[in-house]
């Protein structure tokens, strides 16, 4: 117990290699010591994190449409299956009656090769036999017909239902891909954030602008629109100050097509979910002819939207880490205007 043994050289290399992967998780950590210095040049920490951003908002568009298609896939799945499971009862109710004529067949004299092969294959397989074979006759022959109708009915169905399904997996599949994607995105960009003085990480994430955007919390729309128009910025005004948070359609937090559409929507006007395809949901507008409640698109693939509001003002949900806010039209690459 008193003898003190030195580690074997494996033992010490090992010792070596954990201390060094400990140092090396330290600098990851967040750094808030006053002395921290950014690395590298502030304005291209920015653009990275800003192009960060960018692609996590333009990944969470590519999300929300897959979203939607998610779930009108499963409104069409479930209104399906409630189709079969009404038409498995009615056909079950045609095959009672054809077994009802049978027993009255065999009353009267015999089973025909009709009855006989009803009895003698499964249900699908007779209405389908006897329907090739012309073995039926009368009321049995109104009754076949109606349930070989109806068996074609649910054999499409359940084609249907099934092409449905194997596309809403594929489409969780992808929802999950992209929710990874950005998250990857807003971490790294926590990340590179975290190592920079207070100062510098407020530059860089425009926290100036935001303050702004919260006091601006208090105003509400006073200019000269009108009826639906005035509704929608109502109600775009009312979220000011609000958080970003990607795939959020309120009513606490907004992503920006989420925005857009649930203002749009308090106006009694429809919008699609997809920032593109809301491009795709009105009048092109000229920038020198735009009102009130124009929608306002930004960047090269239409991943970013807001809402007009007058003066050179957009109002947009503007990426994780801000709240819905007041901007100028130019504080992104402006691409056009469409009025729906």
């Amino acid at each position: 117990m008193g003898t003190h043994r030195r580690p074997s050289p494996t033992a010490a290399r090992a010792r070596t290699a954990v201390l060094g992967t400990v140092a090396g998780a330290a600098v990851l950590l967040p750094v808030t010591s006053a002395s921290a210095e950014p690395v590298g040049n502030l304005d291209q920490i920015k653009a990275k994190v800003d192009r960060l951003y960018e692609d996590a908002e333009a990944a969470t568009e590519q999300y929300n449409k897959v979203d939607e298609r998610s779930k009108q896939l499963q409104g069409e799945a479930g209104k399906l299956q409630d189709r079969l499971a009404g038409q498995q009862g009615k056909i079950v109710e045609l095959r009672e009656t054809l077994g009802a004529l049978a027993a009255d067949q065999y009353r009267s004299g015999g089973i025909d090769p009709t009855v006989q092969l009803m009895f003698s294959s499964s249900p699908d397989e007779y209405l389908k036999q006897a329907n090739l074979q012309g073995l039926a006759t009368g009321q049995q022959s109104d009754a076949l017909r109606a349930a070989l109708r109806l068996q074609q009915s649910i054999d499409q169905d359940r084609a249907e239902t099934a092409a449905k399904l194997a596309e809403l997996e594929e489409a969780h599949s992808t929802l999950a891909s992209r929710k990874t994607e950005i998250q990857g995105k807003l971490a790294e960009a926590a990340r590179i954030l975290s190592g920079l003085k207070a100062a510098d990480r407020a530059k860089v994430n425009g926290d100036n602008g935001q303050a702004a955007s919260r006091s601006s919390a208090r105003e509400s729309y006073n200019g000269p629109a009108t009826g639906r128009v005035k509704a929608i910025l109502d109600f775009a005004y009312a979220q000011v100050g609000k958080p970003y948070h990607w795939g959020s359609q309120g009513p606490d937090m907004f992503d920006c097509s989420g925005l857009t559409r649930s203002a749009y929507r308090a106006g009694d006007v429809g919008l699609p979910r997809m920032s593109q395809d809301q491009w795709n949901s009105g009048k092109r507008i000229a920038r020198a002819d735009l009102q009130p409640g124009d929608l306002l698109f930004y960047y090269n693939d239409l991943h970013h939207v807001g809402i007009y509001v007058g003066n050179g003002k957009v109002l947009h949900a503007p990426r994780t880490g801000k709240n819905v806010e007041v901007v100028g039209i130019d504080t992104m690459p402006y691409m056009g205007a469409v009025r729906p």
